[in-house]
């Protein structure tokens, strides 16, 4: 539906995005995840049009936003940070100001004005002036201008950012369901929020996409997302080697607490293996006995930190290196190579 070749961003010397490259399928929920700056809503205003590229391509179900744009921008329905809102309209005069900017015939308006009010929970509110309406709710009419048009693709900038808890869940269920139809991207620096919400997240550090892959395999592929922490009484050598000869076993880490006078223990361990009762076993028989034991679950935030701060280290110059592997775009070779070729053979011609 959506494919990103190349992207760059430049402000000056600054540089926003820095060469994206990736590929939105039809059916699922993006996630756009990372820290302030870090080039999510750049990335999205290229993709709607409102920018313009310093260099590379976006193409939406085979129409480039820059040479066609108004073909690629019939498939998106936007809704910025600050949604486009005029207050002292009525949300029913709004939504009729909206489709008409939209270019909707005049006879099918009437019903998709219904139809979106009704997805988006706006019936009760229609006559009522949107300077007056809540932050959720003025969020829901944001939403409705959206969906105007049917677009395939939803493309939604921070949507709950200065919402209360309630209207957050409200929002988040409201988008589960919008999931159903349409292709959603959303942008967020919230983790919880990705996490709950979407099918598959690409995670952006200084204008880069520095990992990309469902939340699930995030979390198991982070480096130490499958270990056991411990806390052993006994002998140093004897706890290691009885450890790593447990099947499963990939790596032990060992350091002393002087105060407890205990082995504080990391098991690195194979994954989807449990080895507990071995471990157990293994201790009891070698009179090691266990004080504490606790399986290590990485989550999300873990995942995101990691990448991140790895990310920062390297904007610095430092060379220390995170144990995170970003996940490879998972398209095959030859396809990436022949989509180039297309582009440059375009560009060459373009420019003759």
């Amino acid at each position: 539906m959506i494919e990103v070749r190349h992207l760059t961003k430049r402000y000056g010397d600054t540089l926003a995005v820095d060469d994206l490259n990736f590929t939105i399928e039809k059916g699922r929920i993006y996630g756009f995840l990372g820290p302030n700056g870090a080039g999510k809503s750049t990335t999205m205003n290229i993709i709607t049009g409102y920018l313009a590229s310093t260099d590379g391509s976006v193409t939406i179900n085979g129409h480039d936003i820059l040479e066609d744009a108004e073909a690629a921008k019939k498939n998106i329905g936007y809704l910025p940070e600050l949604p486009p809102l005029y207050f002292d309209m009525t949300v029913k005069e709004y939504l009729a100001f909206a489709a008409e900017l939209k270019k909707i015939p005049k006879a099918e308006r009437k019903n998709q004005i219904s139809r979106v009010s009704a997805t988006t929970k706006l019936d009760a509110v229609q006559n009522r002036l949107i300077k007056n309406l809540s932050k959720g709710y003025r969020q829901r009419v944001g939403l409705a201008q959206a969906l105007l048009g049917s677009p395939e693709i939803l493309i939604l900038d921070e949507p709950t950012v200065g919402l209360d808890p309630k209207q957050i869940l409200e929002i988040r269920d409201l988008i589960k369901e919008l999931g159903k139809e349409h292709t959603v991207i959303l942008s967020s620096h919230i983790l919880s929020e990705i996490s709950a919400v979407c099918d598959y997240v690409l995670i952006l550090s200084h204008g880069k996409l520095v990992a990309s892959d469902t939340p699930d395999n995030l979390e198991r592929l982070a480096a130490g997302s499958n270990s056991l922490l411990m806390k052993v009484k006994g002998e140093k050598d004897t706890i290691r080697k009885d450890l790593e000869t447990i099947e499963g076993v990939t790596g032990v880490e060992m350091s002393y607490d002087s105060d407890e006078e205990l082995w504080k223990t990391k098991v690195s361990i194979q994954e989807n293996v449990d080895i507990r009762e071995k471990v157990f076993y293994a201790m009891a028989k070698a009179n090691c006995p266990i004080y504490e034991m606790q399986v290590k679950r990485v989550s999300l935030e873990d995942v995101f930190l990691e990448i991140t701060e790895g990310e920062k280290k390297k904007s610095t110059g430092k060379q220390e290196r995170s144990q995170w592997k970003p996940v490879e775009d998972k398209s095959s070779e030859t396809e990436k190579s022949e989509k180039t070729e297309k582009a440059s053979d375009k560009k060459e011609g373009d420019q003759s």
